[in-house]
């Protein structure tokens, strides 16, 4: 049974707050980046990527734009350790790509991380230790003083050590557990590793304050970076970065507020994958920032390669529903979704516009590799006459006229509904053409012969149920002509109600496409279409199909 009075808050408000960043409307401008991807997110897995797994993801990041990458703690795994060793020892890492190591603040431990990186064109030493309320009464046992020393004593021998070892070093402190930490505790602590460290604008430092478990609403982290960053020593000298988990939900929110909020660096994975609910997808923040037209300096145009490769490596799923990657992302099942995408579309390349507007789809999927035809128009029981006849025209080239294609909206949507299932663009063709298309039974007009005579006069050989005769009529035009030599034949009552016409820009260039609506002395209309090299033949063939069709 849920017992609501075991919980109360556990996160603090910093003592003051000037709030300017709820003044901000949007991210001006890409943090630097920082996948953990190698770290926090292979820690998560069922099963850890191998060595061969983990050069392959490596490589992944490289391309993709990560300039910081941490590649895990090699101080505490053997086969951290090798993986990192391997990068460096095989010239893997990239002249302006930075590798960056975990480490406690233990001596032995930061000393080993120390041989870990030697070689490395250039690395990140992240040390930290927790410091709050929870891990500091029930974990640790120990005073804030004796917290604050383990910090100050780890960043001693971090600035010793690199003094001895031969390396392009830079330096990164998380009090872990920030969020469950006093902001003022927090601030002192930091402030006395920069004492320590002594930054400078050329030699910056980061101070990383993560989100290791999500305690409250965004706005409260954005208050808590506002505050440290307006009080932290050395701010011209520091890199303030973020580190959020999505324990509420919120991690894109939380990153996103403390941008506004001063934060200038993020760590975070690909498609949130971390300890428990994760950590903040980079994906979705990146591509956040691109749909307000803001370059991320991340590239994310070969999306569904870069989901197989994560899939494939890590043997996680991503979800279809995921924001931006997620295979369901760009699919309109809805008829009013599809009918506004496929105008919009149509009035972006009538107009020839640049700008994305396009209702319901917030960024162009082309950008990320994905295609309209297959991304976006899916067709099932719910799709509406719009998106299916833009799926026709766009995949196959029949533009149907407007009352044809609500007809068979109604068709292919029926089809779906009884197999309770959704159709694939050649199913869809495949229901056109055998519902409408080129249809010789039971009537078929073999040959069609004209004579231009006060209008023009229309002889045709008919065929039906193995009887073959000729038939004749007068006619404004030739289908027309066709048209009246049928009903004197054949006795049927019926007027071309729907006539249309286009060379197909699918399949052979020379074909053209003719449709033909009838309207019958019953009041009912049926539908018929034709294809040919011949435009006539092309219209005799959709008025005979649509014969055919009462």
């Amino acid at each position: 049974m849920m017992d609501v009075t075991k919980y109360s808050v556990g996160y603090y408000n910093p003592p003051k707050c000037e709030y300017r960043w709820v003044h901000k409307d949007h991210i001006e401008k890409a943090p630097a980046w920082c996948s953990v991807d190698l770290r926090d997110g292979n820690q998560s897995l069922i099963v850890p990527m191998s060595l061969e797994e983990k050069l392959e993801f490596f490589d992944l990041l490289v391309k993709i734009g990560f300039k910081e990458i941490e590649v895990g703690f090699p101080a505490a795994s053997e086969t951290e350790y090798e993986f990192l060793r391997t990068l460096i020892e095989q010239n893997r890492i990239p002249a302006d790509v930075t590798v960056q190591v975990l480490t406690q603040c233990r001596d032995h431990i930061i000393r080993k991380t120390f041989d870990a990186v030697k070689g490395a064109p250039s690395a990140v030493i992240h040390f930290y230790n927790s410091t709050s309320v929870a891990q500091r009464q029930q974990v640790f046992k120990k005073s804030k003083d004796e917290i604050k020393k383990i910090a100050t004593d780890g960043a001693a021998l971090v600035k010793k050590l690199a003094e001895e070892y031969e390396g392009n070093f830079r330096f990164e402190y998380s009090p872990e557990s920030f969020t469950g930490t006093e902001p003022e505790y927090a601030l002192e602590v930091c402030n006395a590793v920069l004492d320590i460290m002594q930054p400078t604008p050329e030699k910056p430092m980061i101070i990383n304050l993560p989100v290791t478990v999500a305690m409250s609403m965004s706005h409260i982290y954005a208050n808590q970076i506002e505050y440290m960053s307006d009080n932290l020593k050395y701010r011209d000298s520091v890199v303030l970065s973020l580190h959020p988990h999505n324990d509420r939900g919120c991690g894109v929110a939380d990153t996103e507020l403390a941008l506004l909020a001063g934060a200038d660096r993020v760590e975070g994975t690909l498609f949130g994958n971390g300890e428990r609910t994760g950590n903040v997808d980079i994906i979705t923040l990146a591509m956040n920032m691109y749909t307000h037209g803001v370059d991320p300096h991340l590239d994310f145009s070969d999306m569904p390669a870069i989901v197989e490769l994560y899939e494939r490596v890590t043997r996680m799923r991503v979800y279809e529903r995921t924001p931006y990657a997620g295979a369901l992302v760009f699919a309109a099942f809805s008829g009013s979704h599809q009918d506004a995408i496929a105008k919009g579309l149509t009035w972006r390349r009538e107009k020839n516009l640049h700008q994305w507007t396009v209702p319901y789809i917030p960024v162009d999927p082309t950008d990320i590799g994905r295609r309209y035809e297959a991304d976006v128009i899916r067709i099932n029981s719910q799709s509406g006459k719009g998106g299916i006849g833009y799926l026709l025209a766009q995949d196959h080239g029949y533009d149907l006229p407007p009352k044809m294609r609500e007809h068979f909206g109604y068709t292919v949507k029926g089809v779906s509904d009884r197999a309770h299932k959704e159709l694939s663009s050649a199913e869809v063709l495949d229901i056109f053409e055998k519902t409408y298309l080129n249809k010789t039974s039971p009537l078929n007009v073999a040959e069609a012969h004209f004579i231009q005579k006060s209008g023009i006069f229309a002889v045709i050989t008919l065929e039906e149920g193995g009887k073959v005769w000729e038939a004749s009529a007068q006619g404004n035009g030739r289908l027309d002509a066709v048209c009246n030599a049928i009903k004197a034949a054949t006795g049927l009552d019926f007027t071309i109600s729907t006539y249309s016409e286009h060379s197909l820009e699918h399949g052979s260039t020379s074909q053209a496409a003719s449709y033909v609506g009838l309207a019958w002395g019953d009041g009912s209309t049926t539908w018929g279409a034709g294809t040919d090299t011949d435009i006539i033949r092309a219209g005799i063939k959709a008025l005979v199909s649509a014969v055919n069709n009462k």
